[in-house]
Formats: C-alpha cells, structure tokens, sequence
C-alpha cells in the first residue's frame, strides 16, 4: 500500500520550497534567460509571505548596485535559507537598515536538481514557463532524415 502523495501547493513541505528557491536563485545568477527563473522566485517569496511562512528580516546594502553608488535590498528569511528582493517604498519605511551585506546570514550546502526545484515551484505558484508550455508544438513537424547515397550504375 503505497501512500498517495498530496500535490496541492499547500501541502509542500517549507524545506522541499525553500531548497528549490535556493536552487532557482543560484541558477538564476548565471542563466542566459534568467527572468522566468527571478519571476518563479519573486512570486514563490511574495505568496510565502503572504502565507506567513516567510519572515522579512532587515534591509542591507547590496554588494552589486545597479544604477547609483548604493542600493538596498530586503532580507528574506524562508526555512533556514535566506534571499534577497528588490525593496517597496513600505520595506523602506518600516524595516531595520541592517548595513553592509555580511557572511553572518549564510545558506547551508544544498544539492538539488533543477528540474524538481522548477517542478516544486510552479506546483506551489502556479506559474507556468512560456517555453514549457509549448514545447511540444515543434514535435508536430516531421524529423529530419539524412539523404541515403546510392552508387551509380547500382
């Protein structure tokens, strides 16, 4: 008797999401299209707060600013990882300035597959990437076959 597992998002174990979040956002760094991978993070971290199963800790400074000579970022705690977000002008307000970005919040090792951690992701958003969604369409077209040569006269 094998137990069904219970897919509802609602049902995914806090680490199993904070893992695969780890794993996005570190994916997401070096990716060539990194958006999908930043949005399925964003939202992951938006609904887990709403949730409450997400804290925001403090705001720090970020180490790599964009456009000006300091930029901050929101610390974000999920399970026993930690994540940084863009700031809203309320995080800004109400939150502790915790300086400079410190080695004091460290993630623990993880090793996880890309491929759950995206599955466990949209499971729990919803969201669903552009491309996966239509990947099957180009199978619809015939395969290409390599011409077979024949000697002459034969």
């Amino acid at each position: 008797m094998n137990p069904k597992i219970n897919t509802e998002p609602s049902h995914i174990p806090i680490d199993k999401i904070s893992k695969a979040l780890f794993i996005i956002n570190r994916h997401a760094k070096t990716a060539i299209d990194s958006k999908y991978l930043y949005t399925l993070k964003h939202e992951t971290i938006k609904k887990l707060l709403s949730e409450g199963k997400a804290q925001k800790i403090g705001l720090h400074y970020s180490r790599n600013p964009k456009y000006s000579q300091q930029q901050l970022d929101v610390l974000i705690s999920v399970g026993t990882y930690y994540f940084h977000i863009p700031p809203t002008k309320e995080d800004i307000q109400s939150l502790k300035n915790l300086g400079a970005l410190n080695d004091h919040y460290r993630n623990p090792k993880t090793v996880f597959p890309l491929k759950e951690a995206k599955k466990i992701l949209q499971m729990y958003t919803g969201i669903q990437n552009k491309d996966t969604q239509h990947q099957y369409h180009h199978q619809s077209y015939p395969r290409y076959t390599k011409p077979v040569f024949k000697r002459l006269g034969k």
